[in-house]
């Protein structure tokens, strides 16, 4: 059982005790829900974007696949409904000779149910959410979102709650994990992307990326790709708290020419610090919450086979994909452009060994807190990196185009829908 499964564990019993009053009571709905808890598995999703499907691997340690998920099995549904509609089919086709670089956006972002009995999933090309039974393989409830593309999501430490960047609205969704329902929304930026819940689930991180697909990318451009910035908002309320624009921050350190678009992000844990990647470059950022300012730029090598012409990167990325390991001693950097990943120690910027990796799109970590999981999409696999010594562990195949990587869980004997 993770560290944090045991936090809810220990809260839920709480509350249980609160609200049942009579200890004998208490006690046994306690027992009876750490029971169900020792039924479950936790397992990872991985999400192959292009095919709609989702590989359902170990944890830690060989990271073998269990089982895989039809993520559109209503695709019939769903692509007669498009085709009836000449704006919907308008932005389909964007986005797959757009973003999808000439292939569908099946598969997002996914996260399971408290009870490991459905997988929650953003769909971009279906512009929606639904919630897949983990038994039958078949959808819960669907969630469209606004505008025309859903993408990242987020989950909040409690496991109750899912929020959904709707990219072409510029609004967050937060979900009932359990119903769909909508529990409120907020607005961001321009093409909301990453999503995150603080630790304690009382506010949420969105990152807006701007426009992506234009082929504007010289430093001098870069005002065209529209508003991007950082929102934070109360995760009660959803009201707006605090702005932060990287633009002015970036300024201030002198890097003019760095682009504002703040991609992948990861909190240390004690969430003073969060480390970030932006568009085109290799490398990443310190940001001091405190402070609200910049304090450390990383530089990671680039590949000489990698183009220098921005326009050939995919969506502006040149470096997509970091995490941190438990300790927050160690950073893993997905390369993606340049084809590899890299372990960085957190308190000198010294790189580990440059591990090849082919388009590796994301980059998370075990079960264990052992190893930092990357998915390589150029390759159609996920492969593990030792935090201690930077080195490669394994590599497992999967389906086509995996991008994101999420730990969760299943009932223990799962091996896949058995249809029902």
């Amino acid at each position: 059982m993770s560290v944090l499964r045991a936090r809810r564990l220990c809260t839920l019993a709480a509350a249980l005790t609160l609200t049942l009053g009579g200890t004998a009571t208490a006690a046994s709905a306690v027992g009876a829900r750490t029971s169900a808890a020792a039924d479950l598995r936790e397992v990872m999703f991985v999400g192959n974007n292009w095919e709609g499907t989702s590989d359902v691997i170990r944890s830690s340690g060989d990271f073998a696949r269990i089982g895989r998920i039809d993520v559109i099995p209503d695709k019939a549904a769903r692509m007669a409904a498009i085709n009836a509609d000449p704006i919907k089919w308008a932005y389909f086709m964007g986005i797959r000779n757009g973003v999808g670089e000439g292939h569908d956006q099946f598969v997002d972002d996914m996260y399971s149910t408290p009870d490991g009995r459905s997988v929650v999933v953003s769909r971009p090309s279906f512009a929606d959410v639904v919630s897949i039974d983990l038994g039958t393989g078949r959808i819960n409830w669907r969630f469209p979102v606004a505008g025309y593309r859903s993408d990242h999501m987020a989950v909040s430490p409690d496991g109750t709650r899912v929020a959904v960047s709707a990219s072409t609205a510029n609004t967050v969704h937060v979900l009932d994990i359990t119903t769909g329902a909508q529990l409120g929304s907020f607005t961001t930026g321009d093409k909301p992307h990453e999503n995150i819940f603080t630790h304690d689930g009382k506010y949420i991180w969105n990152m807006a990326i701007g426009d992506v697909t234009t082929a504007l990318d010289d430093p001098w451009l870069d005002w065209t790709k529209g508003d991007r910035k950082i929102t934070v908002v109360d995760a009660a309320t959803f009201k707006q708290v605090k702005v932060i624009d990287m633009r002015q921050r970036l300024d201030a350190i002198g890097l003019r020419d760095f682009s504002d678009a703040v991609r992948p992000a990861v909190f240390s844990p004690d969430e003073s610090k969060l480390y970030f990647q932006v568009s085109f470059f290799n490398g990443f950022l310190e940001y001091d919450v405190a402070t609200d300012r910049i304090t450390r730029v990383k530089t990671l090598p680039k590949n000489p086979a990698t183009s220098s012409d921005r326009t050939t990167w995919v969506n502006d990325s040149r470096h997509h994909g970091i995490s941190m390991n438990p300790s927050g001693t160690k950073l893993c950097v997905a390369g993606t452009m340049d084809d590899y990943a890299t372990v960085v120690d957190r308190a000198t910027l010294q790189k580990g060994p440059l591990v090849p990796a082919s388009k590796p799109y994301w980059a998370t970590v075990s079960g264990d807190g052992k190893d930092c999981v990357v998915s390589e999409s150029g390759a159609d696999q996920v492969t593990a990196i030792d935090f201690a010594t930077g080195q490669k562990t394994v590599s497992v195949p999967v389906g086509d185009h995996p991008q994101r990587v999420r730990l969760g869980h299943v009932e223990a004997n799962w091996s896949g829908p058995t249809g029902g």
